[in-house]
Order: structure tokens, then C-alpha cells, then sequence
């Protein structure tokens, strides 16, 4: 696991570089939850991110370089004007836009509904702004919050 930190015109921006694997998601969790306390995210922002982050992470690490594994990186940084915790996840693994699901119909009961696509549903609804590009052989992912 990776760290440092860059400066970007008088914001401080934090990633983390680490394995893209299922045992890393507390690491990765912890990482992002003690940025969060440093930039004052009120308690229930910070636990929308926490679910949106979990969706997010596991999917790059159960799918991006299966069966191989693969590093993901991690930006953490905030904006001022409206105060806001941004969060980039970047993969080199295969190319993949989750925010083209088809929406899930939630009036199906659980029964009826096709397995997948309801936490990329449920981050969309819980995040500001989610993004997705693929730029030089990399899936980046961008979650915005206001807090």
C-alpha cells in the first residue's frame, strides 16, 4: 500500500494506491473514514459515503483484473465553494461503465428482480454527483458529496 500526498492549487489531495482485493476494504475504509474526520463530514454524509465506497471498491475487486489481481487507486480531495468530499477510484482493469446499467425496477419484489446493478442504483441515489470515464487504459469513477 501506497500513499502520498500532492498539492493541487492550495487543496490538499490524498490517494491511496492498494491491491484491488476484498481484504483490503477495511484498509481502505479506515483510509477514508480518518480523511473524512480531518475535513469535519458530518456523520450521516460520512456514512453515505462509507455505503457508496463499499459498492464501489468491492466491484473493482471482485471484477476490474479477475481472475488476476490489480492495484486500484484511491484520490480523496475537497471542494470549497459548496464544501464537498470528492472521491476518485482508478483501475487498469478491464474497461467497464457502471453507470450504464439499466436501472433496477424496485416495485419488482426480490424474487423478480435480476441479480445486480441495485448498489450502482443505490450509490446514484445517495452521492451529489457520480461520474465515469475511461481514459488511458484506466476506468476512473468520481463520487461527489456536499457536506
Amino acid at each position: 500500500m501506497r500513499e502520498w500526498i500532492i498539492g493541487k492549487a492550495g487543496d490538499d489531495v490524498k490517494e491511496l494506491t492498494i491491491d484491488a482485493v476484498i481484504g483490503n476494504m477495511e484498509a481502505v475504509t479506515d483510509y477514508i473514514n480518518a480523511w473524512l474526520e480531518e475535513i469535519e463530514c458530518p456523520v450521516k454524509a460520512q456514512m453515505q459515503i462509507d455505503i457508496a465506497v463499499d459498492e464501489i471498491f468491492s466491484n473493482i475487486a471482485r471484477y476490474a483484473y479477475t481472475p488476476e489481481i490489480g492495484e486500484a487507486v484511491i484520490r480523496l480531495e475537497t471542494e470549497s465553494d459548496p464544501h464537498a468530499a470528492v472521491i476518485t477510484f482508478m483501475d487498469r482493469g478491464k474497461a467497464y461503465d457502471p453507470l450504464e446499467l439499466k436501472e433496477p425496477d424496485t416495485t419488482l419484489s426480490a424474487e423478480e428482480r435480476p441479480i445486480g446493478g441495485l448498489g450502482i442504483f443505490l450509490v446514484k441515489k445517495i452521492m451529489d454527483d457520480v461520474e465515469y470515464a475511461y481514459r488511458d487504459g484506466q476506468n476512473i469513477l468520481r463520487i461527489r458529496k456536499k457536506i
